[in-house]
């Protein structure tokens, strides 16, 4: 895959981005190539960076052309030099880096040190289409940088995308209706300091939910759930009830491939969950990050959660990547007009040049990188379906989304799995971590299958390993 040149780095440049590599163990030849991977996924010598001559390096290296030599050799057939006749030799990512779907980080030392690191449920970048959308996004900044630079409610063309995309889902939506966020967290974060003005009334969610949102929530009001299942999914009785005993104005829930049981919301489901919200008041927060990503074969048309009271909002982080943080709310055009008088506003709005790039990719060919990104989820959701087969473990298989939701079984509690786990370099997410309250859920454990095969493999077997036995 063709990576853009940065043009050429003098001997003294290219060695001070080495660093103390010579401090490390081995042949020195192994110990330079370490080091020119490692400054390469560090950002410190930029990938596209034509080398300096063998002889120059030799020379400020202080080391002979033949070790030179071995490390460029052995860095050119693991993908990380492209070397073309008349051009030199630049540093690039390997293939197998910025083809797979899995970030690189992964498997390659996570959270807390873990060496598999499966408690975020995210992808990588896809890289060609992020990079061209990204000079595309540039060529186009121009106009921006004349001018404030100071939150609005987005860019006008990327507000009619989003409206176009709405409409042609069947939620007809014009872009006065959309107000651009810094991601979906941000977009509740700023509907729930508008709209939760009764500070001694509850907010409803789901057990179990996504964690971003009680991290959210709990600092504004005390919560209510009400169960959701990868099995049977949303009771909109039970959910009627507890708004009724508990007086609740505002709701946050996950109607599509729910994270994390991945329970697809039924269309009568959504037509009675709307009419409670229109009958008693009942602000409902659709979160709709998850939206894309049906593995069914094919996708099948799903009506949104919609209604005079149902506000949406969605991001393009799971879809792409969490590091474009761009984010939406769809609701009324008063109710947006209200938000960006919200002092909040200006702070949980995206960046200009990140609207730009998302923007470009709206724009161009993203609905190729979802039905691949489709491909590719449900090859690995399938992989780790059978991976878990044999055990004692249930759980549904999703049609869409990113996880597993799987019951351990009554003898087992998830947070004992987990911390078992992490010794020998595995780090899980236990159902408490799901939890409004972080106490229930015990026997409840989540598996992303947005790891590369072989990490699901190792992961599995440690975690059937090391299972407590009742």
């Amino acid at each position: 895959m063709q990576q853009p040149v940065q043009g050429t780095l003098g001997a003294r440049g290219f060695a001070a981005g080495l660093g103390e590599w010579r401090r490390k163990d081995g042949p020195l030849a192994r110990s330079f190539a370490a080091a020119v991977r490692e400054a390469v996924t560090d950002g410190r010598i930029p990938a596209g960076t034509r080398l300096p001559s063998e002889r120059e390096l030799a020379r400020e290296l202080r080391v002979s052309r033949g070790t030179v030599v071995a490390a460029l050799t052995a860095l050119r057939d693991e993908g990380w030099l492209r070397t073309r006749q008349g051009s030199g030799s630049a540093v690039c990512l390997p293939p197998r880096l910025i083809e797979r779907l899995a970030p690189w980080s992964q498997d390659q030392g996570g959270a807390g040190g873990a060496d598999l690191d499966l408690t975020l449920a995210v992808t990588a970048a896809p890289h060609a289409a992020y990079l061209a959308a990204l000079r595309r996004a540039t060529g186009r900044s121009a106009p921006l940088l004349a001018d404030s630079g100071t939150a609005t409610a987005g860019l006008p063309r990327l507000r009619e995308l989003i409206a176009e995309r709405y409409t042609r889902s069947g939620l007809a939506t014009r872009p006065e209706q959309i107000l651009v966020t810094s991601g979906a967290q941000a977009a509740l974060t700023l509907l729930a300091e508008q709209l939760h003005t009764d500070r001694g009334r509850p907010v409803l969610v789901e057990s179990p939910t996504y964690p971003g949102a009680p991290a959210v929530l709990r600092r504004r009001a005390r919560m209510v759930t009400v169960p959701v299942t990868s099995r049977d999914g949303w009771d909109t009785e039970r959910l009627a009830g507890t708004v009724r005993a508990s007086g609740a104005r505002l709701a946050y829930l996950i109607p599509d491939f729910h994270n994390p049981t991945g329970a697809l919301m039924p269309g009568g489901t959504r037509a009675e969950v709307a009419a409670v919200a229109e009958r008693h008041g009942l602000t409902v927060v659709a979160d709709e990050t998850m939206r894309a990503l049906d593995l069914r074969t094919p996708p099948e048309e799903v009506p949104h959660l919609s209604g005079s009271r149902v506000v949406q909002i969605g991001s393009m982080s799971k879809v792409l990547w969490s590091g474009l943080r761009t984010g939406w709310i769809r609701a009324g055009a008063g109710l947006v007009r209200e938000l960006l008088r919200n002092p909040l506003q200006g702070q949980l709005s995206a960046a200009p040049l990140e609207q730009l790039i998302a923007a470009e990719l709206l724009e161009d060919g993203l609905d190729a990188v979802i039905a691949d990104r489709r491909d590719r989820l449900r090859a690995q959701r399938d992989h780790l379906v059978r991976l878990l087969a044999g055990t004692e473990w249930t759980f549904t298989v999703p049609d869409g989304g990113l996880t597993l939701w799987i019951h351990l079984g009554r003898g087992v509690t998830a947070t004992e799995l987990a911390a078992r786990v992490a010794r020998r370099g595995l780090a899980v997410s236990p159902g408490p971590v799901f939890a409004a309250d972080r106490t229930t859920l015990a026997h409840y454990l989540r598996l992303p299958f947005t790891a590369e095969s072989d990490t699901l493999t190792r992961a599995v077997g440690l975690l059937r390993e090391l299972e407590p036995r009742p």
